[in-house]
């Protein structure tokens, strides 16, 4: 019979996992040790894994050494802790390759990959790239990552159908905005495999996603509110709807006050993390938009915010 059972080996992707951010030094270099003690954080907030090399972790702005770097030392301080999901893009397969390759040496749980950019490729073209990558670590899961508004190419049904070919692939981080997207591949998905998991993307709909069907989130807002997202889960799996949409909207206007600084969202994230958990992970990298002071302005308003909702709705 398809479909979930009551112990899944996908089971351990379901639940909350922030995308992991970029962690520099003060030069703007990757930060091993930085990298080690944001895992360290994450651990220690109880989420289910993390989600690295994203587009959280600025990974079309690193080189392929550093996103090795960057995935072992997560690992170094993750493995057996948390769940690990590895987004190994390139803008060429070989380098994607290279990365699952490394991936699996170094254990993690899955990589991750958005369809090739800047050229718009036939479908079996997107099919092609991404089974080279699954095959380059045959012995790891495989996610389809769905961002078409930052690809520029969206998961077709008929790409989707193709992909489910492929034994390895067990779910698809979905960032599109209609929440519609979740149940098309989670109904499509359990139709071909025993099970499968659909990861909902947008951080200002995780309620709508988990309803209609996503196994839980992949978020770019969650590291600097994870009890909050685990809060909102925790009161989906019990139907307290009413409750749930009102986290919702208060996460919303934190995520809404993030986004209205000149600085880029992931460097005003930063400085919540420096404020309220004193985790210090560095800025962005240029081009990114890193912080001025009338940016600092919002970010601690942002990190107020957080600790009022964190006052108001953990009891």
């Amino acid at each position: 019979m398809k479909g979930v059972t009551a112990m899944s080996k996908l089971d351990k992707y379901r639940g909350i996992i922030p995308a992991f951010y970029a962690c520099y030094d003060e030069e703007g270099n990757v930060s091993g040790e930085r990298v080690q003690a944001l895992t360290r954080h994450f651990i220690e907030k109880g989420v289910k894994g993390v989600y690295v090399n994203g587009s959280s972790g600025e990974c079309i702005y690193q080189s392929v050494e550093e996103r090795k770097l960057i995935i072992e030392n997560v690992m170094a301080a993750a493995k057996g802790k948390l769940t690990v999901i590895n987004h190994v893009a390139c803008n060429n397969t070989k380098d994607s390759v290279e990365l699952a390759k490394h991936s699996e040496s170094v254990g993690v749980d899955a990589i991750a990959s958005i369809p090739p950019i800047y050229f718009r490729l036939p479908e079996y073209s997107i099919a092609a790239y991404w089974n080279a990558i699954s095959e380059a670590a045959p012995n790891t899961d495989f996610v389809i990552y769905n961002i078409p508004q930052l690809a520029g190419t969206a998961l077709t049904m008929s790409l989707f159908a193709e992909m489910m070919k492929n034994p390895r692939v067990i779910a698809v981080k979905n960032s599109s905005m209609p929440a519609q997207d979740i149940q098309m591949f989670k109904t499509a998905g359990l139709a071909a495999k025993d099970d499968f998991v659909v990861f909902n993307g947008p951080d200002e709909q995780f309620v709508a996603g988990r309803a209609i069907g996503a196994d839980g989130g992949i978020g770019g807002t969650y590291g600097v509110m994870p009890e909050l997202f685990l809060k909102l889960n925790e009161l989906v799996e019990a139907g307290e709807k009413k409750k749930a949409c009102e986290l919702q909207y208060a996460i919303n206007e934190i995520i809404y006050k993030m986004c209205s600084s000149r600085a880029n969202m992931y460097a005003v994230a930063k400085e919540i993390l420096r404020t309220n958990d004193s985790v210090n992970i560095g800025g962005v990298r240029e081009p990114l938009e890193n912080m001025q002071e009338a940016d600092k302005v919002i970010a601690h308003e942002a990190a107020a915010m957080v600790k009022a909702a964190m006052e108001r709705y953990l009891v």
